[in-house]
């Protein structure tokens, strides 16, 4: 839960390096959360089954829209890759699985110019 709140605190900061830990368990805890919302979405009666979004569940994507995008291309970083590689997840079918395999890449082990690997700085 830790590393989700931290993505939050740094909802707009889009340069310098996230470790993988922190950026799948953003994910999962984003999932999680996203399931909760559109189940209390289908309780009240907000969700749309044509669109597959409720009001409650719509607020919540676009309230962590922008925390994506920063820990996505701090990620990126971490892998000495530009944050613009983001931008391959549109490509149909290719792009989300180049992004899926640049996500689980281990760290640059050293330094690299978006800044300090994020594992030395925890463990120092």
């Amino acid at each position: 839960m830790n590393w989700y709140i931290e993505v939050l605190k740094k909802y707009a900061v889009f340069s310098g390096r996230s470790q993988r830990k922190e950026y799948w368990y953003f994910l999962l805890f984003n999932l999680i959360a996203l399931i909760l919302f559109v189940s209390i979405d289908a309780a009240i009666g907000t969700f749309n089954v044509e669109t597959g979004t409720g009001i409650i569940s719509t607020i919540y994507m676009l309230a962590v829209l922008l925390p994506y995008f920063g820990v996505g291309i701090r990620r990126l970083h971490d892998t000495n890759r530009s944050g613009w590689w983001l931008l391959i997840g549109f490509i149909p079918i290719v792009g989300p699985i180049v992004l899926i395999v640049f996500f689980c890449l281990d760290s640059d082990p050293d330094e690299n110019k978006y800044g300090e690997n994020p594992k030395t700085i925890i463990s120092a």
